[in-house]
């Protein structure tokens, strides 16, 4: 039997339809239950990483799709420790991770897109990001900004090994479109396609990242990599539409 062109058509679309997953939608910073459909608080593994910011989750707020994170200077705070050493405490900020895992299957993949208004300030460092739930490597570093100027895309297969891409990030003061792509390519290296603003930005490749299942965080972290001393003010990270969509199978 064959089907007339209009039906073909029709079963081709509502395959594709069937094959993308949303698995955050937009809609998850509308509301204190949207919100904690998808998302916790602080990062995976607590309060503390690898700057001068300790998490908190009263630096984070949310209504009407927009999650903003506050840093603020305090005074008192006891050190963090990172990679065996100690590091002084200087802000209270916010970080949210998803409850989701995200690990690329046979053929599948996922893109993440939102848009972002980032500072890119002396001592202050934004991300969106995912990150090894067991071990690490694997690191990607889909929209990172540290106090230069740039925006940075990242990808981190060990220490040594990995790629980058900084370019210049005008108008901070505004919003601007960050989208990843990240496709399985022969069922152990996954590509990265980085997008700002519509446009590709750099494409890069995790090797040995498939399979591997990752956390999502979006964090202001101080100091650190973005340098000392940060701002005595408070620096807002904000964050609206954000979504994520699975092409796994």
């Amino acid at each position: 039997m064959q089907l007339p062109r209009a039906s073909v058509l029709l079963l081709v679309a509502a395959a594709c339809a069937e094959a993308v997953r949303t698995m955050i939608p937009k809609t998850s910073f509308n509301s204190q239950s949207d919100f904690d459909a998808d998302w916790n608080y602080n990062y995976p593994w607590g309060t503390d990483h690898n700057g001068g910011a300790r998490m908190d989750k009263s630096q984070v707020k949310f209504s009407d799709g927009l999650l903003t994170l506050t840093a603020k200077k305090v005074t008192g705070q006891p050190d963090a420790t990172h990679g065996g050493q100690k590091i002084k405490i200087n802000y209270l900020s916010g970080a949210i991770g998803a409850k989701e895992h995200f690990n690329v299957s046979r053929g599948g993949g996922y893109d993440f897109s939102g848009e972002f208004k980032a500072t890119t300030t002396k001592g202050t460092w934004p991300a969106f990001w995912l990150t090894a739930v067991d071990g690490w490597p694997p690191e990607i570093d889909m929209a990172e900004w540290k106090g230069s100027g740039k925006i940075s895309f990242n990808t981190f297969n060990t220490s040594s090994v990995l790629s980058w891409k900084d370019v210049t990030y005008s108008n901070p003061d505004q919003f601007h479109l960050i989208k990843c792509e990240i496709r399985d390519i022969n069922q152990r290296d996954v590509s990265v396609k980085f997008y700002m603003d519509g446009s590709l930005v750099t494409t890069q490749v995790g090797g040995n990242f498939f399979g591997k299942p990752m956390y999502l965080i979006i964090n202001l972290q101080m100091e650190g990599s973005s340098g000392s001393p940060g701002p005595t003010s408070d620096t807002l990270y904000q964050v609206r539409n954000l979504e994520v969509l699975s092409y796994n199978p």
